[in-house]
């Protein structure tokens, strides 16, 4: 029947609320639901706000690329991994740091930083094309600078120590390899989903302080799972800026692999987000 309502139990705590049938259950909604964003919105263009956010993403990527391939470069010219802080220090700079940087970005941009991350919100309709691409480019320029910092510094023992760039390792394949990354990305992506929902942020006031922790959280663990299979990539921007100051043929040979599997991963985390954990109920009717 038309206009009838029915219990609808929702998210991992059974939260129960009454909901209307189809369309009409975004009416009685507790929280506010941020509008889709438009596909192309040229008024960006002469916003300070814009443009600010481009730079606060270019700035956070470059400092991600310096720290975590300063922390790379140390363990591989370590004699051993117990003489280094190892794979689990590698992980910890890369979750950490997106801890931090998603933690003093996200008020301007959104802390992306990550084309992979970008590429889902759009998907999503959380941004525009415009502030995706414009988001994109500045990940990818911070990520090349913050990389030539390093190089900067020690160009020896840079181009020796491999530049912390992404290859898939031996004894994998690049099937292997792809399949590592979209999960990986589909993990970090669907955590940045869950970790923003609207929803959630209405009904548990906890949720937007803390959001950077599970993000960065999940870089970690990701970064625990893949890093002996690909050095983990799930970031585009982070791997093309190692391939580029790094600049050597097998860095080049598996590149597609860091950019295709990202954006699959993430296209997987926006499309399960919207059409299945936010999926309005429907009923049907006789």
């Amino acid at each position: 029947m038309e206009g009838k309502e029915e219990d609808v139990r929702v998210g991992a705590n059974k939260f129960p609320e009454r909901q209307p049938i189809g369309t009409s259950a975004q009416s009685d909604q507790d929280y506010n639901e941020p509008p889709p964003a438009p596909f192309f919105e040229p008024g960006e263009l002469s916003s300070w706000s814009f443009w600010r956010a481009g730079i606060a993403e270019f700035i956070a990527t470059f400092l991600f690329l310096y720290i975590t391939v300063l922390t790379v470069m140390g363990v591989k010219r370590s004699p051993s991994m117990c003489a280094s802080v190892g794979i689990q220090g590698i992980a910890w700079a890369f979750g950490g740091m997106i801890f931090a940087l998603v933690y003093c970005t996200a008020g301007i941009s959104g802390g992306h930083i990550n084309p992979a991350v970008t590429f889902g919100l759009f998907l999503a309709r959380k941004l525009s094309l415009t502030r995706a691409l414009y988001y994109i480019v500045m990940q990818c320029l911070g990520a090349i600078c913050g990389a030539g910092v390093v190089k900067g510094f020690q160009p020896k023992q840079y181009q020796a120590l491999g530049g912390g760039a992404n290859t898939v390792a031996h004894g994998y394949t690049k099937g292997s390899g792809l399949g590592a990354e979209i999960i990986g990305t589909f993990v970090l992506v669907y955590t940045v989903f869950s970790a923003t929902d609207a929803k959630r942020n209405a009904r548990d006031s906890h949720v937007p302080i803390l959001a950077p922790l599970p993000i960065g959280f999940a870089v970690f663990l990701v970064h625990l799972a893949t890093i002996p299979i690909t050095g983990t990539g799930i970031n585009p921007a982070r791997s093309l800026g190692a391939a580029i100051i790094y600049n050597k043929d097998h860095s080049w040979d598996d590149h597609w692999v860091f950019w295709v599997g990202p954006f699959i991963g993430a296209a997987l985390a926006a499309l399960y987000h919207v059409v299945v954990i936010r999926a309005i109920p429907f009923k049907s009717r006789s």
